[in-house]
């Protein structure tokens, strides 16, 4: 039997539940976000097969009151070869075979007050191509891409994630994961952050499985108490043709970064993966406008003045009595 066909074969007792987690996580944050449109449309769930191996179920919400497009996506796949996105920076295993499961979310509100969001948690398994032995990994984190922010939601958002990392591995873990989240969602041609970070994390497999299995089921359990309030508090906030023209023009940020460097988006598109499902992540609509300029001190520019550089969120005092657009 070839390496790859081993690969496909039945996964064992704690791949079962690594999928069985997975597969609950996405149905939970599908009902709990679906509730937010209060019966006018729900999400479409579209199982799928992919003929190389594997398959998965994409639930998509379209159209919404307060969703304009949410999509939350679980696949696992198999293949005869680790693509370049996956092999690149791990040279040990390249040209091995795979077996890749995951959730992945991004939701993109109607007011320019909800700020989109972003989450993953994944599992791969694989073999050293030197030694034959085993590697696996899970990795993950979850991101903010706010229009027009407010200092409290970003520390909410920093604060829930925190907690997380505290009660697993400790403080220096938090901070270490958030640097990789600046780092990571870079728009390094434009030399800006896509949002105001997170938390993410590649390559995790230490000390054993079942601490950091545990430590992935909080953190993806985590993003409803991270988002769901900020969506409550400023789903009914008031906006205008000049808030949702901005909304739609930082959305070309998103999409630019989704397409040029995401690597769940290149490892899906190099080994073969399901497109629809793939670039569900886009937004609906969008706009590229030629010499976009905002005003001096506006909300708008105050965006990338103020918020899209690294900030000590989790630590941050908010000043609940003032303006929480403002840093205090």
């Amino acid at each position: 039997m070839k390496e790859g066909s081993a690969l496909q074969g039945v996964l064992s007792e704690r791949e079962e539940r690594v999928e069985g987690f997975f597969r609950s996580l996405q149905q939970e944050i599908v009902s709990r976000f679906e509730a937010f449109e209060k019966g006018t449309v729900k999400f479409q769930q579209d199982a799928w097969k992919r003929e190389a191996g594997g398959g998965g179920l994409t639930c998509v919400l379209q159209g919404g009151d307060v969703f304009e497009k949410f999509g939350i996506g679980f696949s696992k796949v198999t293949g005869e070869c680790l693509p370049p996105s996956a092999s690149a920076r791990r040279q040990h295993i390249a040209g091995q075979a795979f077996l890749a499961m995951g959730v992945s979310l991004v939701a993109h509100p109607c007011s320019p007050h909800v700020p989109t969001s972003h989450m993953n948690v994944r599992y791969f398994r694989t073999r050293d191509a030197v030694t034959g032995e085993p590697v696996w990994w899970f990795g993950g984190g979850y991101d903010l891409t706010p229009y027009y922010p407010r200092v409290a939601d970003c520390v909410h958002w920093h604060q829930v994630a925190r907690a997380v990392c505290d009660q697993h591995y400790g403080r220096a873990f938090y901070e270490q994961l958030k640097k990789s989240c600046d780092d990571y969602f870079h728009i390094k041609h434009r030399g800006i952050a896509r949002g105001i970070g997170g938390v993410f994390f590649d390559d995790l497999n230490q000390p054993e499985f079942e601490q950091v299995f545990a430590f992935v089921r909080d953190l993806g359990g985590s993003f409803i108490d991270a988002y769901a309030p900020i969506v409550e508090a400023r789903q009914q906030e008031p906006y205008g043709e000049q808030e949702r023209a901005f909304q739609l023009y930082r959305r070309g940020r998103y999409v630019e970064f989704n397409l040029v460097y995401d690597r769940g988006t290149l490892f899906g598109l190099q080994s073969g993966g399901r497109v629809e499902s793939i670039l569900m992540s886009l937004p609906p609509l969008v706009r590229f406008d030629y010499g976009w300029s905002d005003a001096p001190d506006s909300p708008e520019a105050r965006l990338e003045s103020e918020f899209l550089v690294p900030r000590d969120w989790a630590n941050l005092a908010v000043d609940n009595t003032g303006d929480e657009s403002q840093l205090t």
